[in-house]
């Protein structure tokens, strides 16, 4: 039977207990919210149950606590930040199961809304204890799932909870990221160029063999790039190499240049003796790298070679930095790509936060098609791997037959 995934639209919430997942694991500076873009990203679902009389519960996880109550990881802040973004009260109670927040849930009224504590003080979010999704579904008349951040995680509230409620569904933030993502592995309008940047091919190999089903060209960078590299038998220097996986590089290798997938790797680059910002940093190529040398960034050659690709794509997908970003000194082959996704001509999605920082701070995030909430979800959406957050709100569809008069 034909399976449906459900919008917080297809429900009538007047009066309804509605319970929203969200990921509102943002950062903190001095006791207040540093960034709040997930919880704006969520902002539109949970007015939508507001403005129709919806009795509503949020839901979200905060730092790792370890199943233990830790006043750092409070979602206290968060609460304040959401209740000014509502503009309206935002009740928080000290826990989020017992009989505090149950009674606090129970006398809500229409057109309210209660933001629970962290729900990993309890052991059993992670450990997706059937009793604890139970006492979580107590709450709840609708279950609306907006946490795409957390779908790939097979938790209580994101795995255990949806299935013992019978009206369940997407937010709009969940639907955004799955139509985006979603375009990518369907038909993407060619050429599809895709980036892999950041430390591990280890955390990667599964999206680049994703990946080369797809696009047309892969262009790699960051720590990852020299495991490929020294896999092609390129001398890399001192540079972060998983000499564990090089076999598998290799083959990703072979099984791309069968499919005739154009993976590009960087010919130059930014090298130091010791990663500090205070570094000496010079340029070398492929045939010149030294010997103790670290490459820290993408060289100016690469960063040509990789932006003409980018400029003549319709279709980019992005995740990752292509160095060492996080120190202006060698964040400038970061930028550049930033640069290029934001302003090629078609369809731009970029995933990672260390991505959509580069594109913050740029100030290049507002001109991308999408910017993905969930980083290790969006590589695993891509892989095509089942989100258990996902699957977890797919229901039946019903189709009735009506009698004909």
């Amino acid at each position: 039977m034909e399976r449906e995934l459900r919008s917080i639209e297809d429900f009538d919430l007047e009066g309804q207990r509605v319970f929203i997942r969200v990921d509102f694991n943002v950062p903190l500076a001095n006791g207040s919210v540093a960034d709040d873009a997930r919880i704006k990203a969520a902002i539109p679902t949970i007015n939508h149950a507001l403005e129709n009389d919806a009795r509503v519960i949020i839901g979200s996880h905060f730092g790792r606590p370890k199943g233990e109550v830790n006043p750092k990881f409070s979602l206290l802040p968060v609460a304040s930040r959401l209740a000014e973004l509502l503009d309206r009260e935002v009740i928080f109670p000290e826990s989020c199961i017992g009989d505090g927040p149950r009674k606090l849930v129970q006398d809500l009224r229409d057109g309210e809304v209660i933001l629970l504590e962290n729900l990993r003080f309890e052991p059993g979010e992670e450990s997706n204890d059937e009793g604890f999704a139970r006492e979580l579904a107590a709450y709840c008349d609708i279950y609306i799932n907006d946490a795409f951040g957390a779908a790939h995680r097979c938790h209580a509230s994101v795995d255990g909870l949806p299935k013992l409620i019978e009206n369940r569904g997407a937010g709009f933030l969940m639907q955004k990221e799955i139509e985006n993502l979603g375009q990518l592995l369907a038909k993407p309008e060619r050429p599809y160029v895709a980036i892999l940047g950041g430390s591990k091919v280890s955390t990667k190999i599964g999206a680049f063999d994703s990946l080369m089903m797809h696009a047309d060209a892969i262009l790699v960078g960051g720590a990852m790039a020299y495991t490929f590299l020294k896999a092609q038998g390129v001398q890399t220097g001192a540079s972060m190499v998983e000499n564990a996986k090089l076999a598998i590089a290799r083959r990703a290798l072979l099984k791309a240049e069968d499919r005739g997938v154009n993976v590009c790797l960087p010919t130059d680059h930014i090298i130091v003796k010791d990663v500090d910002p205070e570094a000496d940093a010079t340029v070398c190529t492929n045939s010149t790298f030294p010997a103790d040398g670290i490459a820290v960034d993408i060289g100016p050659e690469t960063v040509d070679h990789y932006k003409k690709i980018i400029s003549e794509a319709k279709t980019v997908f992005w995740n990752g930095p292509m160095g060492i970003f996080e120190m202006k000194p060698f964040a400038k082959g970061t930028n550049q790509v930033a640069d290029a996704v934001a302003h090629a001509p078609g369809k731009t999605v970029v995933g990672g936060g260390d991505s959509l920082l580069a594109l913050k701070q740029s100030g290049f995030l507002p001109d991308v098609t999408h910017a993905s909430t969930g980083g290790g979800a969006s590589l695993e959406f891509i892989e095509g791997k089942e989100l258990p957050g996902l699957e977890a709100l797919m229901t039946l569809k019903v189709e009735l037959e009506l009698d004909q008069f």
